[in-house]
């Protein structure tokens, strides 16, 4: 079996007019997870709690406890917008390291090399005389044919039905966008118009300068979001298909480990981030 490694997302179907792509499919899987842990652990709260709840209480209470340090008196505003975010992301990176994840798929007929040549056929008619060789050089007795040849080559491309949805840089350009929306959101919603004065102010020329600077950063935290996720995740599955391929059993397991680690890390990074920017632009008037 060839090394399949695509840069891009691959279309495996449509409904209607929209393509669904392997990436896609698995961010449906990811959501399906979560909205299954959220009915297990709240269909029956009790004081006792299940192993189900008392797990989900551990895993919400560290991170409340752990999003209140960081941005103190906002967390409750805040918190179930980060949480969400840091629950997605670590299970789209934990789920794209699953058995089967970009293994399992189909072979798709792709049309590899579309050629077109001109042919020149050409007859001269020659007369021999004695131990000479003579070319009669008459236009009328010469034919030239020219004629274009189409050679199409066709091949078989593997995709794979599931690919790790922060492996695709659509969710990680998704994602950077709604923690920066969210920024403004939270902003308006605590300030109200005085938060306007981070971008525009023309009382003060400098501060008028800052508001653009200001603009400009956050246009590029939606690109520094973005691509940290996607270029972590898509290297670490990049490492571990290389590895797999050239040693199957023994060589992809401390690289394993390594990408838990890894997709824990980037999860919690792009939580924090959102937090801690929220937080300053909240600061900003106050």
């Amino acid at each position: 079996m060839a090394l399949h490694i695509s840069l891009a997302a691959e279309t495996i179907g449509h409904i209607g007019p929209l393509p669904v792509t392997n990436s896609l499919l698995m961010t449906w899987v990811v959501m399906l997870i979560l909205l299954l842990l959220a009915l297990a652990s709240t269909r029956k709260l009790s004081l006792v709690p299940n192993a189900i709840q008392s797990i989900m209480e551990i895993i919400l209470e560290g991170l409340y406890s752990f999003f209140a340090s960081v941005v103190g008196h906002h967390v409750k505003m805040i918190f179930p917008l980060v949480a969400s975010l840091f629950l997605f992301i670590i299970i789209s990176n934990w789920g794209g390291l699953l058995p089967g994840v970009g293994t399992i798929g189909f072979n798709e007929l792709v049309v590899a090399e579309e050629t077109s040549h001109e042919t020149l056929v050409q007859e001269v008619k020659q007369e021999t005389t004695g131990a000479h060789e003579t070319v009669i050089p008459i236009e009328e007795e010469k034919k030239v044919t020219t004629a274009e040849e189409k050679t199409t080559t066709h091949a078989t491309k593997f995709v794979p039905l599931l690919r790790g949805p922060t492996a695709d840089l659509n969710m990680t350009i998704a994602l950077a966008l709604i923690a920066v929306i969210a920024m403004q959101y939270f902003g308006f919603k605590t300030l109200g118009v005085k938060y306007s004065h981070r971008f525009v102010n023309f009382h003060n020329p400098i501060l008028g300068f800052v508001g653009f600077l200001e603009v400009i950063s956050d246009v590029s935290k939606v690109i520094s979001f973005a691509f940290r996720l996607f270029g972590n995740i898509f290297a670490g599955e990049v490492l571990l298909a290389v590895m797999a391929f050239l040693m199957p059993f023994i060589a992809p397991m401390p690289f394993l480990m390594l990408e838990l680690f890894v997709g824990f890390i980037q999860a919690l990074v792009f939580s924090t981030l959102t937090s801690v920017f929220i937080n300053v632009a909240l600061a900003h008037e106050e």
